[in-house]
């Protein structure tokens, strides 16, 4: 039996329902995938898509959309103004994890981030996430920050 075949490329607006159910599946309690929010998050993926440095990536095994991420970038005010990553949003389907499809996905959005300048990527990972904690940490990142939210609504 042959390889998989992994691609990652720019994700367009007809990836949002999979990238919907991406996130949906890799929930820290997984839930049905919140198809009311398809038009909001089809036209993120096009604003998005019209920046200058960020992207949502996707990651294809045999043209399936089977991974996800968002890679910003923002100049730090920092670090003698300096470009900084932050990658969001991260989430591989669940039956193909720990076969290597997110070490694909977080080494494209780290070398696009690298290409473009930046001077590091960072990023967040819910406290539950054990497997995801040892997942990055064996991709090279290192826990140094407590990270803290405030939501509204």
């Amino acid at each position: 039996m042959g390889q998989t075949e992994l691609t990652v490329r720019e994700a367009v607006a007809a990836d949002a329902q999979r990238i919907i159910e991406l996130i949906a599946m890799g929930a820290v309690a997984p839930t049905d995938p919140d198809l009311d929010g398809l038009p909001g998050t089809a036209a993120a993926l096009v604003e998005i898509a019209a920046t200058d440095r960020s992207a949502v990536l996707v990651i294809e095994s045999d043209t399936r959309v089977v991974g996800v991420c968002q890679l910003i970038i923002f100049r730090h005010i920092s670090h003698g103004g300096a470009l900084c990553a932050e990658i969001e949003s991260m989430h591989v389907d669940p039956t193909l994890r720990g076969g290597g499809v997110g070490s694909v996905l977080l080494a494209s959005a780290v070398d696009r981030a690298r290409t473009l300048g930046c001077h590091r990527v960072q990023l967040t990972s819910n406290k539950a996430r054990g497997d995801a904690h040892r997942f990055y940490v064996g991709n090279g990142f290192t826990a140094t920050h407590e990270g803290f939210k405030l939501v509204f609504g």
